[in-house]
């Protein structure tokens, strides 16, 4: 089952349901052709030097279609440390994410808690797909502390319920050392994040997320992180905040 929330601890977004707003753009399978033109090596091997260096952005998938190379977006500076991106590898992470997932924190939004094929079907579904989603690493100082998924907003079912742009981009995160939470850390790598994905992505306008209206800790950090919020949706599982950073405005808020 899908995370059902966006939450500066725990998870992310909607699952398939009804709505309004351009439900035929949504679902699409894009032609086999079309994306030959952006795949390349999405599953290479981790190098030899990437074993060295266990949080390597060299590892895992590459995907380089719909979000580009996550892997070569590099470090942003950030109060509390270097902070980067690191695509999942499934051999690799699986255990460290497994753990958190089952933290009963992040599992009541997550809803992966259980065996590790439960959360390994959940990546699976990601790094085999056609790069729409991107999950990856925290890693903050060379210490993975949290796991994002970078999306395409505007080719997911969320598109149905707001007025979506192309090539919006959506954020999905849990931080998974308990220490790391409410101290500010989510305010922070979250600011980064957003700034990696605009600075990278030239495309798109808007960074989106979506947390349960219910959970103020997260929509506070959000509002921390350079975010405004846009509206309140009614999700299938859920009414939601959506939480809006413009390129426009990056500077300002």
């Amino acid at each position: 089952m899908p995370p059902t929330d966006a939450h500066t601890d725990s998870g992310p977004g909607p699952a398939p349901g009804p709505g309004g707003g351009a439900e035929d753009t949504l679902d699409l399978r894009l032609p086999d052709d079309f994306l030959a033109l952006f795949h390349d090596n999405d599953h290479a091997l981790l190098p030899e030097s990437a074993r060295a260096r266990p949080w390597s952005t060299t590892g895992g998938a590459t995907a380089k279609d719909l979000l580009g190379d996550l892997a070569e977006w590099g470090p942003a500076a950030t109060p509390a440390g270097a902070f980067r991106l690191v695509p999942v590898a499934l051999e690799r992470d699986l255990a460290l994410i497994v753990r958190w997932m089952n933290d009963p924190a992040v599992a009541a939004f997550w809803e992966l808690a259980g065996p590790d094929s439960v959360t390994a079907t959940h990546l699976r579904a990601q790094l085999e797909g056609d790069g729409r989603s991107v999950p990856c690493l925290g890693v903050l100082d060379d210490t993975p502390m949290s796991y994002f998924e970078i999306y395409r907003a505007d080719l997911d079912p969320l598109a149905r319920h707001y007025p979506a742009r192309p090539h919006d981009t959506g954020v999905h995160l849990l931080i998974g050392g308990v220490a790391d939470r409410g101290r500010g850390v989510g305010s922070t790598i979250l600011r980064a994040v957003s700034g990696l994905v605009l600075d990278n992505l030239p495309l798109c306008t808007r960074v989106i997320a979506e947390p349960d209206l219910r959970n103020t800790p997260s929509v506070s950090a959000f509002l921390s992180s350079g975010f405004r919020l846009s509206e309140e949706i009614d999700l299938p599982d859920k009414r939601a905040a959506l939480m809006v950073r413009d390129r426009a405005l990056r500077n300002l808020l």
